[in-house]
């Protein structure tokens, strides 16, 4: 059950954070710093904006006024600011900015934010206390730091996808960018840190993720346990490389999880299935059911594909079994558990329509509060910003947004 009381705003309000973030990684670790309440500014060039928004244009399922979906759901809760951050004038506004900044998130090529004048060392003579992040393929030192990099790049080097799908399949991708994704989950991680000890020093600093190093992080147990024993692990499929059974099964009308880690767990299931031939002395210890792999997965295979997937959920349920069905996303975002935690949410969009997105995973139990605008027009803001935050004159926003790169 949701927490009964609320409190008024939500955790990073107050926190200033200009995104000049674009594609997938860095939109989402801003997103997911809006989502907590800082104050978003997306910085992007006048007239198109970054090209994020013309992602999918022409699609007429997955495009909205000629926004597409990953630009409208990685860009809700922000504002945006448009300046052309090569002419003078718009360094100027964006080096104001900074002054009432807190962090600077971007994801461009090694180099990029040197050649605009915006690297840390400049940044941090502008606001000593500012935290930039800069998200990268590879890091900003190291003999591949020039090396273009995406999603599927990182997932390759880093040794994931070797071990993901089976060995029939040959290496496969996750469903999901996790190497996109990841980067921005773990620049969020940094960021957060930076300002906790900012908290303590006083003092800014930069923030340097790299997917790829992201990749090697999440490898996690598989990847200390290669580091340890030297033999290469292979891609097992929807199987596990300790636990038995462990595993995706048919059933007459879909598929079942059951994921039986511990030796209790095993027993649950052998009382559910009720079969002698999963009763076996040797079978009632981890190592045992790992050595007799193949003839447990047999049984316990041959079992479930005999009824629908939802008996064997009820029985599963009953008997404490831990398991669960194999959902498509029309499924996954119909579940009960799902939409009581509100991770299907809606935006209403400045044109009137209104769409259904992810929610925020992180709940909090005093400040409650989610709120979800929609992704703003290239230099929606531009001049609420320059008044308030900025505290420009009339005579100095009307000077700067008669400019052509100035929006």
């Amino acid at each position: 059950m949701a927490p009964a009381i609320a409190t008024t705003g939500r955790p990073l309000d107050g926190l200033i954070v200009l995104d000049l973030t674009h594609m997938l990684s860095g939109p989402y670790g801003s997103m997911m710093l809006a989502d907590l309440g800082a104050q978003t500014i997306k910085v992007e060039p006048p007239g198109r904006g970054e090209q994020t928004r013309r992602l999918g244009e022409g699609d007429p399922v997955h495009t909205i006024d000629g926004a597409g979906a990953y630009f409208l759901t990685l860009n809700r809760n922000k504002k945006s600011v448009a300046l052309n951050l090569k002419s003078p004038d718009g360094l100027k506004v964006f080096l104001d900015l900074v002054r009432q900044a807190d962090v600077v998130l971007d994801n461009f090529a090694v180099g990029v934010m040197k050649r605009l004048g915006l690297d840390h060392e400049t940044l941090c003579a502008v606001n000593p206390s500012i935290v930039t992040c800069s998200i990268t393929g590879f890091g900003e030192y190291g003999p591949d730091i020039q090396r273009p990099a995406f999603d599927q790049v990182v997932q390759a080097i880093s040794g994931g996808m070797s071990i993901t799908g089976n060995g029939d399949s040959g290496p496969m991708r996750s469903g999901v960018p996790i190497g996109d994704l990841g980067g921005g989950l773990f620049a969020v991680i940094g960021i957060l840190a930076a300002l906790q000890e900012r908290s303590r020093s006083g003092q800014g600093q930069h923030v340097d993720v790299s997917m790829l190093d992201g990749q090697i992080s999440l490898l996690s147990y598989i990847g200390a346990m290669y580091l340890m024993s030297g033999v290469v692990p292979q891609a097992v499929g929807n199987g596990h490389a300790m636990h038995v059974p462990y595993n995706v099964y048919p059933t007459l009308d879909g598929h079942v999880v059951v994921a039986c880690i511990g030796d209790e767990f095993f027993r649950r299931l052998v009382e559910c299935l009720d079969d002698p031939a999963l009763a076996l002395e040797a079978y009632e210890t981890q190592q045992g059911r790992l050595a007799n792999k193949e003839a447990i997965e047999l049984v316990v295979r041959a079992h479930i594909a005999s009824q629908s997937t939802a008996v064997w959920l009820a029985r599963f349920s009953k008997a404490k079994v831990p398991s669960a069905p194999v959902n498509n996303l029309a499924q996954a975002f119909a579940d009960p558990q799902v939409r009581a935690r509100n991770m299907a949410v809606p935006i209403q969009l400045d044109g009137g329509k209104s769409i259904l997105v992810p929610g925020t995973p992180i709940k909090f139990s005093r400040n409650v509060e989610e709120r979800f605008d929609p992704p703003p027009a290239v230099g929606r803001d531009t001049v609420s910003v320059m008044r308030e935050l900025l505290r420009y004159s009339d005579e100095e926003v009307t000077r700067l947004t008669d400019l052509a790169d100035v929006g």
